[in-house]
């Protein structure tokens, strides 16, 4: 049977795979001068700007003028005409969507709140209007659409899409979330946790991108972590590797939501830290802690530093198995800044196995908030086929990619 596909080890099939390396090395770090594409993808200086041209005139990559060191260089990004990918983020309270280009510059944003408990099929329903509502300010249609990247608040199991533990997202288990989101759209779903994406995110982009070892600590209405290992996302096994806040810190403690006892959760999320205050406080919503302990408030800076310390201890451990260059902590807790983070970094360097060579560094999120949601964006993004044959300047495809490439 004939093929025009190219003979393994033909000069054409290295110049495809060499196309395919400077492509993947944009898409993961959403713009890169020819120098450092040369640097990531071990190509000389020479063929990375002989190849970029072509790239250039096949409309699969723009480039610009920019500076780095004070000298004229040349950035490559994706070319913004392939189209736009999607994040989307559940979280207890809140619902954000988030449309990007291929560039990573994020072009149109919404978040609003959710009820407690909210119905699955309402929530989808919701994240799916957004996201065709902001299609359509953009001027845009569903076909310029490539891939959605979901980020959910509870460990997921990357082969099904599912929730991997029973429990933490009342009326969500059992149901193959990226699949019911992906008939919604007529797009491919990739679904995860949002530490995971966070990690990503920190990890391409953020406080994280220099290191190849690192731990993102979100803390929220609960607790979790993203772990990169060797400059890959460890989900272990079904998904709930970084699950800290179902760690045992209280063996007398309350009832958690998955069924243990005193999970860390059940000591620093948000229900436990309201709680606290409701004697000396009143009622106040986890916002309302936040702001007043970025105003001074001595009870809801105690709450957060002892949140912080608590969960710095449980960091710690991980941090001694791990051994991770650094720790970026990030989630609505960490807005308090030191409050939040000085005792969590205490905690972390009082309890983990010191490191004299390299000890390990704890560090808030460069992307603050938006950690997840460009998480998301990223992962939808590493999902897109872009077509690298200079003879073809066809739209991209989205495809489903093994988790290895993820």
């Amino acid at each position: 049977m004939l093929t025009d596909r190219p003979t393994p080890g033909s000069q054409t099939s290295l110049r495809e795979a060499n196309r395919n390396r400077i492509v993947n090395a944009v898409k993961q770090f959403g713009g890169l001068t020819q120098i450092e594409l040369a640097g990531a993808t071990g190509l000389s200086t020479a063929t990375v700007s002989t190849i970029v041209k072509e790239l250039a005139a096949a409309g699969v990559v723009d480039t610009q003028t920019t500076s780095r060191s004070g000298r004229r260089a040349l950035k490559v990004t994706l070319a913004r005409r392939l189209g736009l990918v999607a994040g989307v983020q559940f979280g207890h309270r809140h619902l954000t969507v988030a449309l990007g280009d291929l560039t990573r510059e994020i072009v149109a944003t919404q978040s609003m709140p959710l009820p407690p408990d909210h119905r699955v099929d309402t929530s989808l329903d919701r994240a799916a209007l957004l996201v065709v509502d902001h299609l359509e300010r953009l001027g845009s249609g569903l076909e310029e659409l490539l891939g959605v990247g979901l980020a959910l608040p509870a460990p997921v199991d990357e082969a099904t899409g599912m929730i991997a533990v029973r429990g933490l997202l009342r009326g969500w288990d059992d149901l193959h979330v990226g699949q019911v989101l992906s008939k919604r759209l007529a797009r491919p779903v990739h679904v995860d946790n949002d530490a995971n994406l966070g990690a990503i995110a920190e990890h391409d982009f953020g406080a994280a991108a220099d290191v190849q070892d690192s731990i993102f600590v979100r803390a929220s209405y609960g607790v979790g972590a993203g772990i990169m290992i060797n400059g890959r996302l460890h989900r272990g096994f079904a998904g709930t590797a970084g699950e800290i806040g179902h760690v045992q810190v209280d063996a007398a403690g309350a009832i958690c939501r998955c069924g243990n006892r005193g999970c860390l959760d059940t000591v620093v999320g948000s229900a436990a830290l309201l709680e606290m205050l409701r004697a000396s406080h009143g009622p106040l919503t986890l916002r309302d802690v936040i702001t007043r302990a970025e105003e001074g408030d001595p009870g809801c800076r105690r709450v957060i530093a002892d949140a912080g310390e608590k969960v710095g201890s449980v960091v710690a451990s991980l941090a001694s198995t791990v051994n991770p260059q650094r720790v970026v902590v990030g989630g609505e807790l960490a807005e308090t800044g030191e409050t939040f983070l000085a005792p969590l970094r205490d905690a972390v360097l009082r309890h983990v196995v010191p490191n004299a060579i390299s000890p390990v560094e704890v560090v808030p999120a460069a992307l603050g908030d938006r950690a997840e949601i460009m998480g998301a964006l990223a992962v939808a993004l590493r999902g897109v086929d872009v077509e690298t044959s200079p003879e073809l300047t066809s739209s991209p495809r989205a495809t489903t990619l093994d988790p290895e490439e993820r």
